[in-house]
């Protein structure tokens, strides 16, 4: 489950401050001033030319970060409610000016059947954390992998793999690491694979967040924003579809490692060990929750309950029993669920509002080369993910790919068949969805990243090589199989 935390910082405060969100806000009043001609959109309201410019306002302060991504999805669902809703600000707010977004709908988005589904994974994160229950599972997993380098490494890169779809893969890495300093203390000084096991710390913990609608939050938009397409996709759905890709890219990653770090050590001693915890009634009842709700969101086709409603079971058992309190609430990654929202408002503004409609009339995706709207949207978003949270980078392209997704699917449209052909828009929303995983370049491209970099056995040249590599790979990998092997 990918963590949002900032990035390194690529430019000081000043800069940003006094340079770059001086340009964000003027940009964002010219387009708010200009005549709506300017577009060259046929018969584009005053609230639509106003959606236009908080999108622009919201891309460009996600991908400066001038201020944490976060704040800007909740800057942005504010001015969202006070300009264009029907219950904002009076004189700004008037029918005559366009469509007015119903202010109830834009504060649902942090109540979202989505943003639960994700909270009800924090919360069995946070419990297999405290229970003891990621370290158990850790060493009964790496246990059949034996002593050998390559199968040790394998091992590493399956468990971290498992482990970050249903756990933040900041804190898989950090578990993770722990764990594998014995065995790096352990290895001769100049044993270049030193390098392949911290290495398979974040590539394993970025491809894993793949495997799950809770593995990662550009999941979650997708899954959103596919229901809203008309696909309600369910938890197994996207695993059964997901999983098998996410294994494939863990053996790709195996044989690449030692390539360019290769073992000298013939045997490696892993220490694992035991769970501090007492195996008392709280730790039992912890592993039959987390074992009870990973069934029935496998289940949901079977006992029609939908994963969105199976992960709120877990928050109350666990409230109720107060083995989940007020201290663990607090352990709880808001600002993931806040930036999602933020998104989610975003999208909600641009379909309320009739933008979306417009945009389809004016913009011939109809006549467009459905390939190359693929790669090329799936390209824009891995690039982008790679110097920027990848949830803030699916939060801007998703919602644009469902109008394009929409305008290819339309019966007019020249390019219906083939689009349909390859998936449709079930496929260009999770394909894009999926390269925002694939983005792993630099240590500052995901959390994971940087701790594989903090423990000073990786370049980041090398770093840059290899997951350049894997991107590629996947990205590559990824197409085919979305469009050819196992489309939604």
């Amino acid at each position: 489950m990918k963590s949002t935390e900032n990035k390194k910082e690529f430019m000081t405060p000043r800069m940003k401050y006094f340079v770059l969100l001086p340009l964000a806000v003027a940009l964002t009043v010219f387009l708010l001033a200009v005549p709506a001609s300017f577009f060259g959109i046929d018969g584009l309201t005053v609230v639509e030319q106003r959606v236009i410019a908080l999108f622009v306002f919201a891309a460009l302060m996600w991908m400066t970060e001038i201020i944490p991504n976060w704040t800007t999805s909740l800057l942005v669902v504010v001015l969202v409610l006070l300009t264009i809703s029907d219950k904002g600000i009076g004189f700004l707010c008037d029918p005559r000016y366009g469509e007015l977004i119903n202010y109830k709908h834009i504060l649902s988005c942090f109540a979202d059947p989505v943003v639960m589904l994700f909270l009800g994974g924090f919360v069995l994160a946070i419990v297999a954390q405290e229970y003891g229950l990621d370290v158990t599972l850790a060493r009964i997993l790496l246990k059949p992998f034996g002593k050998r380098p390559r199968m040790v490494l394998l091992g590493f890169l399956l468990v971290i793999s498992v482990f970050s779809m249903f756990m933040s893969n900041t804190a898989t890495a950090a578990m993770m690491l722990t764990l594998l300093t014995p065995v790096l203390a352990s290895m001769p000084a100049d044993d270049p694979g030193k390098g392949a096991l911290a290495l398979s710390i974040p590539i394993a913990a970025n491809l894993g967040g793949i495997g799950t609608p809770i593995g990662t939050p550009p999941n979650a938009t997708a899954v959103r924003f596919m229901a809203e397409a008309g696909n309600d996709v369910t938890f197994l759905e996207w695993a059964v579809r997901m999983i098998p890709f996410v294994l494939i890219m863990v053996l790709i990653t195996w044989l690449i490692l030692p390539l360019f770090f290769k073992f000298k050590s013939k045997t490696l001693e892993l220490q694992m060990p035991d769970s501090k915890r007492e195996t008392d009634w709280r730790t039992r009842l912890v592993w039959i929750t987390f074992v009870g709700t990973i069934l029935l969101w496998a289940t949901e086709s079977l006992t029609g309950i939908s994963s969105n409603i199976v992960a709120m079971i877990p928050l109350a058992v666990l409230t109720v029993t107060g083995i989940f309190g007020k201290e663990e609430i607090k352990k709880i990654d808001w600002t993931v669920l806040w930036l999602v929202a933020g998104g989610f408002a975003l999208g909600t503004a641009m379909e309320e509002s009739g933008l979306a409609n417009k945009l389809l009339t004016a913009i011939p995706f109809g006549s467009m080369k459905v390939v190359t709207v693929l790669l090329l949207s799936g390209f824009v978003c891995y690039l982008l993910s790679n110097f920027i949270s990848n949830s803030a980078t699916a939060a801007m392209i998703i919602p644009i790919m469902l109008v394009v997704a929409r305008g290819m699917s339309d019966p007019a449209a020249a390019n219906q068949d083939a689009f349909l052909a390859l998936g449709g828009t079930d496929v260009l929303i999770s394909f894009v969805a999926m390269c925002a995983s694939l983005a792993m370049v630099f240590p500052i491209s995901t959390p994971p990243n940087a701790i594989a970099a903090g423990t000073g056995l990786v370049r980041s040249r090398d770093m840059a090589r290899v997951g350049l590599l894997i991107g590629i790979i996947g990205f590559a990998f990824g197409f085919i199989w979305m469009t050819k092997i196992f489309p939604f």
